[in-house]
């Protein structure tokens, strides 16, 4: 006669067996399936790609070329630049933000480099760059008078 032990065991593992078999299955199933949709994503994908860059070398042949007076170039920004524009004029940070349309604490905090300046601000700091000392002045007593 077996031993019972070893019979349960054995039926045990044969049922274990039978029952992982049919998890794995579904497992392996749900991969296949989860692989063959990334594999058609990334070939979609791809195909955007190339859509996009398509239509942004066709946006390139169509779009007419600017002439460099049309263009708005970015306009850097210095602290110690606009120190010693404002030393050049003679003028102080009050009069300087005037002229830019700023306060003077903002013409403090931007020669300390504690604050950068405006975009909206930078092309009348840039427009320091080409202003004398004689039109600086001639230009806040106009001010003053407008007011």
């Amino acid at each position: 006669m077996p031993n019972i032990a070893q019979v349960l065991k054995a039926e045990i593992e044969r049922i274990a067996k039978k029952a992982l078999r049919t998890e794995t299955t579904l497992l392996k199933k749900a991969s296949i399936t989860y692989r063959s949709e990334i594999a058609a994503l990334k070939r979609r994908a791809h195909e955007l790609e190339q859509a996009i860059r398509t239509l942004g070398k066709h946006v390139q042949k169509t779009t007419p070329a600017t002439s460099p007076s049309d263009e708005n170039p970015k306009t850097r920004f210095s602290a110690k630049s606009l120190a010693s524009q404002r030393r050049r004029l003679g003028l102080s940070a009050e009069d300087i933000g005037r002229l830019i349309g700023a306060s003077g604490q903002s013409v403090y905090n931007w020669e300390a480099d504690k604050a950068r300046p405006r975009n909206s601000h930078l092309p009348a700091i840039a427009a320091l760059r080409t202003l004398g000392r004689k039109a600086a002045v001639a230009h806040l007593a106009a001010m003053d008078a407008a007011r």
